[in-house]
């Protein structure tokens, strides 16, 4: 059956019309793909990339700060990973707050907070301060960017919603590809000046931890030019403030010159009683420990019934695809100036682990945190030397095409394929590494092994499909939260074995990947094609 079949038009009449209660992912579909859409898109991969610049930029930041923070070696770890810590501590709060206060609620101020703590960061004078402000960062930061998801994927129909997190992924991709150009050109100035006050000497490694936090500030700003989700408001009983948002995004897409879209019901989703009852409860509760308790009734219900394996491997793919593209990434630059040391010396074949042997005395040395006057010039470098910036901008271009290309063929292909070729590539590279003595081949396939970090969005998507309205948000939270303990045990794997065991490092990344791949066959309703997909897929480009 149509959509003409199942809604009637008035006939004479300059406006589009629609008489019987309407479906609102139907009533979506209607509004058309425009600047609205567009917009919404920029902006969602946009808090994306600020994410990415909140917690992997301080990477660019530890090897010029180190002397400034007087920082050893166990706190740069510490450091590189707190953000991640202040991620998880927070998304469970987060979640549960979108899925009873609204997406954009909890998005909004939490852009602005993370821009707060970012810049207050910039002018720490030791670790703990640093650390504290870093932990705040990325507390705040957690609150978009896993609902992000959610308030993005409410404005399009089911059909659409895929594609529409995937263009923001390409969004957050080319994002990606300006972070080692801001951090090369920020960073590599020569120039200072001491703020008395403060009794700090503000260097540009300072500057460029206030740049990673603009873009939270503009699109919080943005934002502000933005409703709030319309599945969400509809789904809390305003069908007035659904339809008028509905209205407007025809009316931007259009740009205003067809006829206008006129709808006069929406089809009211099911919702169970108790669900209805504990969401309302929620969103008028001021007790901390009534809040408490209504945080763990609507978590409770994902690991209850059909929804316990889906949230169960959802969450088990999500860590071991942070394990690798983030845990690994934390120590990408080290371990290419390893290479790049032996190289100098005129090394022509080497494994990377053979590369990491040679070389961790020397680095030890360099690493003292006891620094006497005669030594510091040598160890205290206010510059990154310029490949850390190549294969870091390499691999994020690599990104930024690959979240395009599945972006255009998630529909036409399904995300199961997209899983498992990705996985098992990846996972497959990893173990290579470990074989490979040609540095430049080697740093090849470690980029690629680094790429797993395509199947987030994916995954992303599948929990957006799996889960309804009321528990979506909380669904992305907690999945991620696991994504990012991922990212703490992988980092703080990969420093304890390295320099002992640099083989097995890249022997768990490889072999958790293809085991990722294996458990993608089991996420339910994977196979299935939307109907509603194939039928809007061509008309809704």
């Amino acid at each position: 059956m149509s959509m003409d079949d199942t809604i009637e038009k008035l006939p004479e009449s300059k406006d589009v019309t629609y008489q019987r209660p309407v479906k609102l992912d139907d009533a979506l579909l209607m509004t058309k793909f425009g600047i609205y859409n567009l917009c919404l898109i920029t902006i969602s991969g946009t808090i994306l990339a600020a994410v990415l610049l909140e917690t992997l930029g301080i990477s660019y930041v530890l090897p010029v700060a180190e002397c400034d923070l007087l920082l050893t070696t166990k706190e740069k770890g510490v450091l590189s990973a707190i953000s991640f810590a202040g991620i998880i501590s927070s998304s469970h709060l987060w979640g549960f707050l979108a899925d009873t206060r609204g997406r954009r609620t909890v998005i909004l101020p939490t852009l602005f907070l993370a821009f707060v703590s970012t810049v207050l960061s910039s002018f720490t004078t030791n670790f703990w301060l640093i650390t504290l402000t870093r932990f705040f960062t990325g507390f705040f930061i957690s609150g978009s960017s896993a609902t992000i998801y959610a308030y993005l994927g409410e404005f399009h129909a089911k059909s659409n919603s895929s594609r529409a997190i995937m263009g923001a992924s390409f969004v957050f991709g080319v994002g990606c590809i300006l972070l080692p150009l801001i951090a090369w050109s920020v960073i590599n100035q020569e120039w200072e000046f001491t703020i008395p006050l403060l009794d700090i000497v503000y260097r540009p490694w300072r500057l460029f931890i206030v740049v990673c936090g603009l873009p939270s500030l503009v699109c919080g700003i943005a934002l502000l030019y933005f409703p709030e989700s319309p599945k969400f408001l509809f789904s809390r009983g305003y069908e007035q403030e659904t339809i008028e948002i509905v209205r407007t995004m025809y009316r931007w897409n259009t740009g205003g010159k067809g006829p206008k879209l006129e709808l006069t019901s929406l089809l009211q989703e099911t919702e169970a009683q108790q669900t209805k009852i504990r969401r309302e409860e929620a969103a008028n509760s001021k007790s901390v420990l009534r809040l408490l308790k209504q945080m763990w009734q609507q978590t409770a219900p994902l690991f209850m019934g059909t929804y316990r394996k889906r949230t169960t491997i959802i969450c088990v793919l999500q860590f071991g695809i942070y394990l690798t593209s983030n845990g690994m990434y934390m120590f990408f630059p080290d371990i290419l100036n390893r290479i790049a040391e032996l190289e100098d010396q005129g090394v022509v074949r080497t494994t990377v682990c053979q590369a990491v042997y040679t070389t961790q005395v020397d680095l030890r040395q360099l690493q003292q945190p006891d620094l006497n006057a005669t030594v510091l010039p040598e160890v205290c470098h206010q510059k990154l030397d310029i490949s850390a910036y190549e294969h870091s901008f390499v691999l994020e271009t690599i990104y930024a095409l690959g979240f395009a290309v599945i972006g255009l063929i998630i529909n036409a292909v399904g995300k199961l394929p997209i899983l498992v070729f990705i996985f098992g590539f990846c996972g497959i590279c990893g173990i290579l590494i470990v074989f490979i003595d040609l540095p430049l081949l080697a740093i090849w396939f470690y980029v690629i092994l680094l790429t797993c970090g395509f199947c987030i969005s994916v995954v992303n998507a599948c929990t957006v499909d799996l889960f309804p309205t009321n528990l979506r948000a909380m669904a992305v939270c907690i999945s991620l939260m696991f994504g990012r303990l991922g990212s703490v045990v992988g980092a703080n794997i990969v420093g304890m074995l390295l320099d002992s065991q640099c083989e097995l490092t890249f022997w768990i990344s490889g072999i958790s990947l293809i085991g990722c791949g294996v458990l993608s066959f089991f996420i339910p309703n994977i196979y299935k094609r939307n109907a509603l997909e194939d039928k809007f897929s061509i008309s809704s480009r």
